[in-house]
């Protein structure tokens, strides 16, 4: 076999590697300890929250390229947390997350739109106790260099996943949404 032949396979073999790993060197790394993934909710009008202790998530994301990112998040139910301890253990109840049989929710994007200013919409399904809905996630991107915080809120309807069933399911009890907010820290940005 002739050198340019084999310099020829061996660049074609290169792209190929290249395309089929290249999206792991724009995945940014998360770091957990120094975000937040909280929720509030109302009950009997007074605001209750609480916040999740133990997720992950991956994130693959190339401002240059914002309809190729992706998001996938995971988030242990069991790992709910409030000012009351009986409020969480209330919380992995059946009626509520029923976090025995549905211990993860997850978050799964297929769209991610730029707007302006450093701000996005995350499209995506969302399942929780067994249930899947569509949603879309306001996110707000603040850079300092190769780091970087994605910040929003968005509300949820608790009822659309089961939470708070039977007498629960009245919103003069618990409010019918439920507001989400985060702050996600990421590292190695592209520029």
């Amino acid at each position: 076999m002739s050198s340019s032949l084999i310099g020829l396979l061996r660049a074609a073999a290169l792209g190929l590697l290249a395309s089929a790993f290249g999206d792991a060197a724009l995945a940014q790394r998360v770091d957990t300890k120094a975000s937040e993934l909280m929720f509030v909710t109302r009950m009997m009008g007074v605001p209750v929250e609480g916040r999740f202790e133990r997720w992950d998530a991956q994130v693959r994301f190339d401002p240059r390229q914002p309809a190729a990112a992706h998001v996938a998040l995971r988030i242990d139910t069991g790992s709910a947390t409030f000012a009351s301890a009986e409020v969480g253990a209330e919380a992995q109840r059946a009626v509520w997350f029923d976090s025995a049989q549905f211990r993860d929710a997850r978050f799964e994007s297929n769209a991610l739109t730029a707007l302006d200013g450093g701000r996005y919409a995350l499209s995506g399904r969302l399942t929780l106790k067994g249930r899947t809905r569509d949603l879309v996630v306001p996110i707000v991107l603040a850079r300092n260099g190769d780091a970087g915080t994605a910040s929003g809120s968005f509300a949820v309807r608790r009822l659309d996943f089961g939470i708070g069933e039977g007498e629960w399911s009245d919103p003069s009890l618990v409010a019918a949404e439920v507001q989400v907010r985060f702050r996600i820290a990421l590292t190695g940005l592209a520029p």
